[in-house]
């Protein structure tokens, strides 16, 4: 390959996320659809004469973006663009219909955070509130009005410990700054393999994100873009096409 050398692309890159501060490889993105790399840049300019033409331009604002799209997730990828470490616990609300054995007594499949503990008939959910009360370390809620064989409909929090993966984003969590290292290939017009790759020496993902659910259609694409920044020496992107060895 030289420098008059024509390819194309079809194919995504691959992105080897780094921490831009302590420099350890943080996510290894390579289930990605789309890849875009966009440079962008500010040009202003100076006039004169008669008919207001431009004489000199001036560059700046120089920067870009890299984006990416994907149908596939990871926790770990979810850290990345909030910038939230990765949790074992969490509590969720539950919701359950359980018949009433002894009158007095509800069983849940769960253990109820005391307090959390909402009992309504099953005819009417969400609708009248019986007096419900919860014990510690206990699965039995005492429900003054519960009467045997019928049943009731019941909402409590309840504590997540096993499996579990969570991300909490808080108004003060923002994300880190990496270094990207991507991959691919191009492939010339005389059917040659070039290994493409590309450094984008600083970055920031942005916090804007859209999270999805359906019942048809395509599974659901969440969409990424980090804005490239200069490092120290005015770096911003290197991209680098190299011969592979015969």
């Amino acid at each position: 390959m030289n420098d008059n050398t024509t390819f194309a692309n079809r194919e995504v890159c691959d992105l080897i996320f780094v921490e831009y501060k302590s420099r350890k490889p943080f996510l290894n993105l390579d289930f990605a659809n789309t890849t875009t790399t966009e440079m962008s840049g500010e040009a202003v300019y100076a006039y004169g004469g008669k008919g207001h033409p431009k004489r000199v331009t001036f560059h700046g604002e120089r920067g870009g973006t890299i984006a990416f799209e994907t149908q596939m997730k990871t926790a770990k990828l979810y850290s990345l663009i909030t910038g939230a470490s990765i949790d074992t616990a969490a509590k969720f609300l539950k919701r359950e219909v359980v018949k009433c054995g002894t009158a007095g007594k509800l069983t849940v499949s769960g253990t109820p955070v005391v307090g959390t503990v909402n009992v309504f008939k099953a005819d009417d959910d969400c609708g009248t509130e019986l007096t419900a009360t919860a014990t510690a370390s206990s699965k039995e809620i005492t429900v003054t009005d519960a009467t045997a064989n019928d049943s009731y409909i019941v909402y409590y929090m309840t504590e997540l410990t096993e499996k579990v993966r969570k991300i909490n984003i808080k108004s003060t969590t923002f994300p880190r700054a990496f270094s990207v290292y991507g991959d691919t290939y191009d492939k010339t017009e005389n059917d040659e393999i070039v290994p493409y790759r590309m450094v984008a020496y600083k970055c920031s993902p942005q916090t804007n994100f859209s999270l999805s659910c359906a019942n048809s259609g395509d599974p659901a694409t969440i969409t990424i873009t980090c804005d490239l920044m200069a490092d120290s020496d005015d770096n911003i992107l290197d991209l680098i096409w190299q011969d592979e060895e015969e």
